[in-house]
């Protein structure tokens, strides 16, 4: 009795899927919007992003930043649930110094700490951000620029790369990022972190020997 709702939601996402995916790029923003909405299809949106990709491959941008922009505005269902009763939902769970803690980490980072989960792949626990984005108060357009961000990301390295060698060999190094997901997760963040310091420095060099005006100069 207790497999009753997982075959139901299964089927009902079968058959979800059977319908919106013949409407091309409406179905693309249909299938990312409910996989973002707390709905779960039977497969990742990365892998729908693929398929249609393989067999259209001029409108890879296209598919991407609609499937992108969906996600973002499904994400919100998530996002407003945890800003309406999360912090509660938490307390209850943790005590108020461990929730401050966690409050204050996700504030200094908040952007960057919601666009790398949505630009990982499943089964990368990307509501759960989204959730304590609500939580945390986090301003709505940031948020959604962090998950459109993020997901755009995602969405079109799949697709450049299905265009380069095709959706087999993708699909076997989705497989491999499963299998050694942590390492994946620890070096996608270590790279990231570098390409910022990065930025900063090349901004800071470039400012470098700038003179401020004087007032002799005034």
């Amino acid at each position: 009795m207790k497999l009753a709702p997982i075959v139901f939601l299964h089927k009902f996402s079968v058959t979800l899927l059977a319908l919106l995916k013949p409407l091309g790029i409406w179905g693309v923003g249909g299938l990312a919007f409910i996989d973002s909405a707390l709905i779960p299809i039977p497969v990742s949106m990365d892998g729908v992003v693929i398929g249609y990709v393989a067999t259209n491959h001029h409108k890879f941008l296209l598919y991407s930043l609609v499937a992108a922009a969906a996600s973002a505005l499904g994400s919100l269902v998530p996002f407003y649930i945890g800003r309406a009763g999360g912090e509660l939902f938490l307390l209850k769970r943790i005590n108020r110094e461990r929730y401050e803690r966690i409050r204050d980490r996700f504030e200094r980072q908040e952007f960057l700490a919601i666009m790398v989960p949505a630009m990982l792949p499943p089964p990368t626990p990307l509501k759960l951000f989204e959730f304590a984005a609500g939580v945390f108060e986090m301003k709505t357009m940031p948020f959604l620029l962090a998950i459109f961000c993020g997901k755009l990301t995602q969405f079109l390295v799949c697709s450049i790369l299905t265009i380069w060698f095709g959706p087999a060999l993708l699909h076997s190094l989705k497989h491999l990022i499963h299998a050694h997901f942590d390492l994946v997760v620890g070096i996608g963040i270590a790279a990231l972190i570098w390409l910022v310091l990065f930025i900063v420095r090349k901004v800071f060099d470039g400012r470098k020997g700038v003179e401020l005006p004087s007032e002799d100069g005034v």
